[in-house]
């Protein structure tokens, strides 16, 4: 029997200490709640020490291991990214010369660049290379090289994985050491206390984008959350499960990812369905995400920014590029858009963005004759700028908008759909900035005119789903073809009965998300103001509902793989 228990004791911990990439540790798994129950218990221990950086240590330690169950020995990454930006956020504080502080942030820019691109974006560029120049170039995984003669792991050497959350926590680190060279923050006491900040584990994988200036100064405040803040923290947490499992999974697995799939063998209706199906399964997926992590942080005591404000009520495209992934929209507005030029004028960082995303349309189209006639459109867009004043003034107060929707969308991929997606929604936003000058409807308020703008909106930010979710032009070429000629009006009726409980569940997420915010607002405060025992059944019957609606093969969050 004691030998028994030895073999199981031996194994568990085996299993607790051992990466695992078909079940890694994500908000959705009883795994990760085990894991928080136990560091809310040591957290309990040391949460109202006067040494601040044991509160640090402890939280980062956790978070490196929930980084490392969640993408293996990446975590390396993160803590050379972490070292990287630490040291160098301090050079550019204590640095007197303009010039030498502008060499350092181009340097943390550099770093964490290269770090995304090579991950990122690696295949990308040397099969485009090869297309181009017929050469035979291999990826080489360079760090599993070192892993393996480091500590005789045998890491596949030929093939490069994505860490988790990579684009994010570079993200991070960059708006810190940029942040602390335009003095709107002062460097992290430690390295302990930026590792907990870069590190953070509710939002370390997907977000929200966390500012150093909103959060560091809570690393050294005292341990406080209000019964308010517990109950809405408990609230938002089973939001999030709902949305994530309860809805986002079930439209998921029982009807988008077949149609997605195989867009030729289902009818336009359904195609059409799959898509506005899609459009609420990637809301409800990551504003679940997100809505877990805030309620996890706050549990322990850190207030996360809000990343999403129910996009779907937006009357425009710039109002919901407002709403959706606010943390993201907002560090593109200001690490990128503002620099740039911003809605004033073109400049050297403006044309320098275009030429990278010129050549990687060249690279994507594998066609060199594209370089001339880039050439001759930049050569006539000077020389027209030199001969009508007004058309370079046009461009220019546009072309940063443009540019930043692009890279906004090449950051989620290189690849055609992703750059028409983030072409379209620029579009979209240039096109409302002249249409609100003269639209008869843009200063209405009733009813009609509210429910025709945010209904317009709403389709337009679905129609630009079809590229994001794609993984391929075929796929967007089948889809289109099938919702333009196949629309086979015959046979909706058969689709609703056959997919009743899908529709059923659309129409309540749906539902949920327009409703009243009044009515959402009732539904909150009557939780909080429940009593704790009250609490505690519903929790246990919304985790019952929700974990007997998941499907046998757990559904990943669909932002970890950007």
């Amino acid at each position: 029997m004691e030998i028994f228990q030895q073999i199981e004791w031996s194994d568990f911990l085996r299993n607790i200490f051992q990466y695992n990439a078909a079940a890694p540790l994500i908000f959705t798994r009883f795994f990760f709640w085990g894991f928080f129950a136990v560091v809310l218990v040591g957290y309990s221990l040391i949460y109202n020490n006067r040494n601040r950086s044991l509160r640090a240590g402890y939280l980062f330690a956790v978070s490196l291991f929930f980084y490392f169950k969640s993408s293996g020995f990446f975590f390396f990454i993160l803590l050379f990214s972490t070292l990287t930006d630490f040291f160098i956020g301090k050079w550019i504080y204590s640095s007197q010369k303009e010039v030498v502080r502008k060499i350092l942030v181009a340097l943390s820019v550099v770093i964490n660049l290269s770090l995304l691109a090579y991950f990122k974006y690696a295949y990308f560029f040397t099969e485009s290379l090869n297309a181009l120049l017929g050469t035979d170039m291999h990826v080489v995984n360079y760090l599993a090289i070192w892993m393996n003669e480091a500590t005789g792991t045998h890491f596949n050497v030929n093939q490069i994985l994505l860490p988790v959350g990579i684009s994010f926590f570079t993200f991070q680190t960059i708006s810190y050491s940029v942040d602390v060279f335009r003095g709107e923050t002062k460097p992290v006491n430690n390295l302990i206390d930026f590792g907990f900040y870069v590190s953070f584990f509710p939002q370390l994988v997907a977000g929200p984008i966390v500012r150093a200036s909103g959060f560091v100064k809570q690393i050294y405040e005292d341990y406080h959350i209000t019964k308010q803040e517990f109950g809405w923290a408990i609230y938002i947490i089973l939001k999030g499960l709902v949305k994530k499992i309860f809805i986002g999974d079930y439209i998921a697995v029982n009807f988008v990812d077949r149609v997605f799939a195989e867009p030729l063998s289902h009818s336009g209706f359904e195609n059409l369905m799959a898509l506005f199906g899609y459009s609420l399964q990637v809301y409800v997926d990551f504003s679940g995400y997100t809505d877990i992590a805030i309620g996890v942080a706050l549990l322990m005591g850190f207030r996360l920014p809000q990343n999403f404000n129910s996009p779907y009520k937006a009357k425009n495209v710039g109002e919901f590029w407002k709403r959706w992934h606010m943390s993201l929209s907002s560090w593109l507005k200001d690490y990128l858009y503002i620099p740039i030029g911003g809605n004033r004028s073109g400049s050297v960082f403006s044309y320098i963005s275009l030429g990278i995303i010129l050549a990687i349309v060249v690279l994507l189209a594998g066609k060199l004759i594209l370089i001339p006639i880039f050439a001759g459109a930049v050569l006539m867009f000077a020389l027209l700028s030199y001969i009508f004043p007004g058309v370079k003034r046009s461009i220019n107060t546009n072309i940063n908008l443009m540019l930043t929707m692009l890279l906004g969308g090449l950051w989620h991929g290189a690849s055609w759909q992703f750059i028409i997606w983030g072409g379209l929604n620029g579009v979209g936003l240039v096109v409302y900035k002249f249409w609100r000058k003269i639209s008869p409807w843009e200063m209405k308020t009733n009813w009609l005119a509210t429910f025709w703008k945010i209904a317009l909106t709403f389709c337009f930010i679905t129609a630009t789903r079809i590229f994001f979710r794609s993984e391929s032009m075929q796929v967007v070429n089948g889809m289109m073809h099938q919702i333009a000629n196949n629309m086979d009006w015959r046979i909706i009726p058969e689709v609703v009965v056959a997919y009743k409980g899908v529709f059923l569940m659309m129409l309540f997420g749906f539902f949920t998300h327009w409703v009243s915010q009044k009515w959402k607002d009732r539904l909150k405060d009557a939780f909080v103001a429940a009593p704790f025992w009250a609490k505690v059944v519903i929790s246990a019957i919304v985790v019952i509902i929700v974990y007997q609606s998941v499907s046998a093969d757990m559904q990943p969050f669909i932002y970890f793989q950007f």
